[in-house]
């Protein structure tokens, strides 16, 4: 039986502390070529995610995390007012990377949440860096916990020769290790149970075929890539027997905001009678978000659709787009959302209530 090897697996985000800096694996030049790129200032970090060379929420929780401890250790200031200033125009500039990811915002929080504690602690420049290093570290850690854990829940759900259809990619590259839609994929291989996956191929940017097709195949995983608007086709053929999916934001009603066309594969699970599960670490949550009218949308650049992936340009010069980067899945179309506390079941209110102690 084929074994992954976890500890040698792909690592997309990590911390180079010898070389002050933060280490990612630029996904923009996937699947063609693997390269990782060093990155020291806040304009680096920003560009970085904005320009989708890190992504996937938790990835980007990570790397925004790492990247403010990078940041303010190399400002080489002495004084820790000094490093609070850097610290408050940073964590804003960077919030305005990726404003629907909440992972963003939940990591770089937290940072100022520590800094806070070494303040009344009273402690000098270089143990308060080291509290924001350790603090980066442990949400790393976390992460790579949590994903696993979602496999495992995700994986009661799933029976051997599941054909099972994701979108985008939610796999070991958008997280520490592992990934949340793909985390059971992942154990379901390693414990012998062949599934047969299918990936959309996730337009405009192609994280399905770029991303998802290319780690599957690298752990020697069952891959078939598809068209977005095949979708429907092999539902309909019967090759479906579950959808995962993975998120960037639930709201408290169980709304979900996940990559652009995810409703659609959603409203189809529905038609067709396909259970339709969104993996969601708890970071992902937002109780203070109502419902999917509360969730910004971030709208891209018009390249994106016109000549982004191909060699020439494939629309008219100044013709008008609409290209926003994700969509919102009402809660009444999702199975359940399986965190790595429990399986999340409709009414979804009350049970992520109950979850986040809200």
């Amino acid at each position: 039986m084929f074994k992954i090897e976890f500890k040698k697996y792909i690592e997309a985000v990590y911390l180079d502390e010898q070389n002050s800096c933060l280490v990612i694996l630029d996904q923009t030049l996937l699947p063609n070529k693997e390269h990782y790129i060093k990155l020291y200032t806040s304009k680096e970090v920003w560009e970085a995610i904005f320009k989708l060379q890190v992504r996937g929420a938790p990835a980007i929780g990570i790397a925004a995390a790492y990247g403010l401890y990078i940041i303010l250790k190399n400002s080489n200031v002495t004084t820790i007012i000094e490093l609070e200033e850097i610290l408050i125009k940073t964590k804003k500039y960077l919030e305005t990377s990726r404003p629907t990811a909440v992972n963003l915002f939940w990591a770089l929080n937290r940072m100022e949440e520590q800094f806070k504690k070494a303040i009344l602690k009273g402690i000098d420049v270089n143990d308060t860096l080291k509290v924001l290093k350790d603090e980066a570290c442990s949400i790393h850690l976390e992460d790579e916990n949590v994903c696993k854990q979602i496999g495992e829940n995700a994986l009661t759900l799933l029976k051997p020769e599941y054909g099972i259809l994701t979108h985008c990619n939610a796999g070991t590259i958008a997280t520490a290790k592992y990934g949340t839609a793909l985390a059971p994929i992942y154990l379901g291989h390693e414990r012998g149970y062949n599934f047969k996956v299918y990936a959309d191929e996730t337009r405009p940017l192609l994280q399905g075929a770029r991303l998802t097709a290319w780690e599957l195949e690298k752990a020697g995983i069952d891959i078939t890539l598809i068209c977005d608007n095949m979708a429907a086709t092999i539902m309909s053929q019967g090759k479906i027997d579950a959808i995962l999916v993975g998120c960037d934001r639930v709201a408290s009603n169980g709304d979900v905001a996940n990559k652009i066309g995810t409703m659609n594969i959603a409203i189809l699970a529905k038609y067709f009678n396909i259970p339709f599960y969104v993996c969601a670490p708890k970071s992902t949550i937002d109780m203070k978000c109502k419902s999917a009218k509360d969730i910004k949308i971030e709208i891209r650049p018009d390249r994106e659709i016109t000549e982004a992936w191909f060699e020439k340009r494939m629309a008219p010069e100044n013709i008008k787009t609409y290209n926003p980067a994700f969509d919102i899945t009402d809660s009444s179309l999702i199975t359940a959302i399986i965190t790595e506390d429990k399986i999340i079941y409709p009414p979804f209110k009350s049970e992520l209530s109950m979850l986040m102690g809200k």
